[in-house]
């Protein structure tokens, strides 16, 4: 396809250091064409910590928050990375996460009208979730997209807010969807990473001329290949890495 031979393509720029598989650098290069405001970012669903889209913006000087059901995961992070919260680089909250209560929990750490990105993979009602945020708006999105359905398939999860995931094909969104309802709240769709889990949106009055269009599901669409996911990128990652490493970036 000419999306991938197309100069402004995100795809070459994938690139993996602490995300699932190329988000990392396709996050990196959409700022540096639209730049950062207050390097603020929000991330549902993050796992372990070692392994999301936002790990690698803190050796950058990002701040941010991570909300995660898990109670072991949350109190890891809470012990490994505890100089960085107590400085209030980063703060967690250990939350199942609904349309009902997502502006509450945004709310109690993150005091900004606009934050820089928005990265969502909750498995369910990412969708419902997104949309019914209304105390912040994000200059970039991330979101998972259910890459089952090809577009123009309409596809989006009914709103449950007990569901989890059963590991099947009953999640989330589709692309089409996603393109569609994204639009009319003023976001343009300007790519997808590899691995067909991810969607990457732009506030439309950043876009101007920096990214490959049409910004459109059937132009972007990548189908799923989750077996690029789960490689290590470099040795394995280790919680000790980020702490360790406090002084001497702030030598720079």
């Amino acid at each position: 396809s000419d999306r991938y031979t197309d100069p402004k393509s995100l795809i070459p720029f994938g690139d993996k250091v602490y995300s699932q598989s190329d988000e990392d650098g396709i996050i990196r290069e959409i700022f540096n064409r639209i730049g950062t405001t207050n390097k603020v970012f929000i991330e549902f669903g993050i796992g372990n910590g070692l392994e999301n889209n936002t790990l690698a913006l803190l050796f950058e000087d990002w701040r941010g928050l991570w909300i995660d059901a898990s109670t072991k995961s949350v109190n890891t992070i809470q012990k490994e990375f505890s100089p960085i919260i107590e400085n209030k680089q980063l703060s967690i909250i250990e939350s199942f996460i609904t349309a009902e209560n997502i502006n509450d929990l945004i709310s109690s750490k993150i005091g900004y009208d606009e934050i820089d990105l928005l990265s969502v993979d909750i498995d369910g009602n990412d969708y419902h979730v997104l949309d019914a945020i209304t105390c912040t708006s994000p200059r970039v999105i991330v979101i998972e997209y259910n890459a089952k359905f090809t577009p123009p398939i309409m596809y989006c999860m009914d709103y449950n807010p007990t569901h989890t995931w059963e590991k099947d094909d009953c999640f989330g969104v589709s692309l089409q969807f996603l393109d569609v309802h994204l639009g009319k709240k003023g976001y343009s769709l300007v790519g997808c990473n590899l691995s067909g889990a991810n969607a990457f949106f732009v506030r439309s009055d950043l876009v101007g001329n920096k990214f490959c269009a049409p910004f459109t599901a059937k132009h972007h669409y990548e189908p799923p290949r989750y077996y690029l996911s789960g490689y290590f990128a470099g040795h394995p990652a280790a919680y000790s890495t980020l702490i360790k490493s406090l002084t001497m970036r702030s030598l720079t």
